[in-house]
């Protein structure tokens, strides 16, 4: 069974900058229907149909790491492309996080695509927040086409606070109401805290959505 989601093959270029989970986001977007390329080369963002910025780890380490791509990650972004952010690669959409002051290491800029900062948990659980949570839904945007109630796998100890509500396009519960899912206004810069790529069946469809809305570009 042909798991593509498209008549015609996508191409995806997954950011390498060192901290992401390249292997199995990889995996997930070929079985979206995704032509893959892990690169480091600003020209391949270009060249591809949607780009994916992955990440695992510290702010202040993802922002150095990814520091040289900047200007080609805002560039795509602000050409109206897609651009997908997962979990820490999410958080380093938004303009700022709590985490570098928390570990004593002064501020560091995101790529400011979505404005707003990245707040810590305070809340009364174990931190970091790592398992399933259920997806609510708060607007329409095409990457959460078909997840209304359904649940995705999450490991964070920050969470997003954009500084515009309407950014939040899904949320979950852990203590506090967090967004699992942000956009820019016009919608081609997006986010999921979660990561689709660990998140079954309902990971896999947004996944074919991210597939679909760069097709549709």
């Amino acid at each position: 069974m042909d798991d593509s989601a498209t008549d015609r093959e996508v191409s995806v270029a997954l950011v390498d900058y060192g901290l992401g989970n390249l292997r199995s986001a990889t995996r997930g977007l070929e079985r979206a229907g995704a032509s893959v390329e892990i690169t480091d080369d600003p020209e391949a963002f270009a060249a591809a149909d949607g780009v994916v910025l992955p990440g695992v780890g510290a702010f202040r380490e993802g922002m150095e790491n990814a520091g040289p791509l900047r200007e080609a990650l805002t560039a795509h972004a602000e050409a109206g492309r897609p651009l997908f952010g997962i979990c820490l690669g999410m958080q380093m959409l938004l303009t700022s996080s709590e985490e570098a002051d928390h570990e004593g290491e002064g501020e560091v800029t995101g790529l400011d695509l979505i404005p707003g900062t990245n707040v810590r948990f305070d809340v009364d659980r174990k931190v970091p927040h790592m398992g399933w949570n259920e997806l609510d839904i708060e607007r329409d945007h095409p990457i959460i086409d078909g997840v209304e109630g359904e649940h995705a796998y999450f490991v964070h100890s920050y969470y997003a606070a954009p500084d515009d509500p309407d950014a939040v396009v899904a949320t979950a519960d852990y203590g506090v109401d967090f967004p699992a899912v942000v956009a820019n206004e016009a919608g081609n810069v997006f986010g999921t805290q979660f990561h689709p790529e660990k998140s079954g069946e309902t990971g896999l469809k947004i996944l074919r959505n991210f597939v679909e809305y760069c097709a549709d570009r």
